[in-house]
């Protein structure tokens, strides 16, 4: 049986057949087989076919909901046993919103080491990815927004507020200020994150409230990019406070603080809400809820 919701969580994440049996490590005939089985077994029909994999039937959509809290829960009594024969170890699979992206290290660092058997895979994500991996059991931590829009069946653990500041050259427009607008800012040109990325959501959204469209000059989906424009002191850019600390600017760019309104929004850490979790996500959700005050103050001094 669990093989066979592994079939179907597969189908979900990939949305193909072919792919998902070769993420299963089976042919395509044997996965097929596997879902006619189960549904044999339900008397249900769980997926819509045709020519190629067109969705789940609303059965099916309650059936995925089952496959993945029974798979969850069989991984974490398997990860429980193992952890009781030789203590904590395994990979901890995690993704952050490029903005958060430093934060990581003051997370996985001090869990290292508390428990250094323990490895990791981190990757940068979008915020509905983050959600969707973490439903298709394909992630076992998050660090996303936690407030703005739905993260589905997850437990959240705020971390810290994300300001924001102008990085602009120093010696140009509002280089010498003390803090700017957000009606000035939406009069200069920008390079911003792509509208896919939930940070560029939430700047477009202060934007357009203080009466400016936005129209990035340049838009990109890697924080890197951006950065590498604003340290040429010939491109502005809109970041979050900790963001612009960790890159070091050049004495050419600063960090102008956004004020009118000074708006701040919270950074979490997401993880599946399963009962119980597995020993590894229970650890890190733990260490991260110690650290979590001295996290909160180090980003507010700045």
């Amino acid at each position: 049986m669990i093989d066979r919701l592994e079939f179907i969580l597969a189908l979900a994440r990939e949305q193909h057949f072919g792919r998902a049996a070769q993420a299963c490590g089976v042919s395509q005939q044997t996965l097929s087989a596997g879902v006619k089985q189960l549904e044999e077994r339900l008397g249900v029909l769980l997926v819509q076919r045709g020519s190629r994999f067109q969705g789940f039937t609303p059965e099916g959509e309650r059936v995925l909901d089952w496959a993945r809290r029974i798979v969850g829960d069989a991984r974490a009594m398997r990860q429980e046993v193992a952890a009781l024969r030789r203590g904590l170890s395994g990979t901890l699979r995690m993704a952050a919103v490029p903005t958060a992206t430093p934060m990581v290290a003051a997370l996985t660092t001090p869990f290292r080491a508390r428990h250094p058997a323990v490895r990791f895979s981190v990757q940068s994500s979008t915020s509905h990815e983050i959600v969707r991996q973490i439903a298709n059991l394909e992630l076992d931590a998050g660090l996303t927004y936690i407030e703005d829009e739905p993260l589905g069946r997850v437990t959240a653990l705020p971390l810290y507020r994300e300001h924001y500041r102008l990085l602009t050259a120093a010696d140009g427009i509002y280089g010498g200020r003390a803090s700017v607008t957000w009606a000035e800012v939406g009069r200069i040109p920008l390079c911003l994150l792509t509208p896919a990325m939930q940070n560029r959501r939430i700047i477009d959204r202060h934007l357009r409230a203080a009466g400016a469209e936005p129209a990035p000059l340049l838009e990109s989906n890697s924080m890197i990019v951006l950065v590498t424009h604003v340290r040429t002191a010939k491109w502005a850019s809109i970041m979050p406070a900790a963001l612009a600390e960790t890159f070091r600017l050049t004495e050419r760019v600063r960090a102008v603080p956004i004020t009118d309104p000074d708006v701040s929004h919270t950074i979490g850490l997401v993880v599946p809400e399963r009962d119980p979790m597995t020993p590894l996500i229970a650890a890190f959700l733990a260490e991260a809820r110690a650290i979590a005050p001295e996290l909160a103050a180090e980003v507010a001094a700045l």
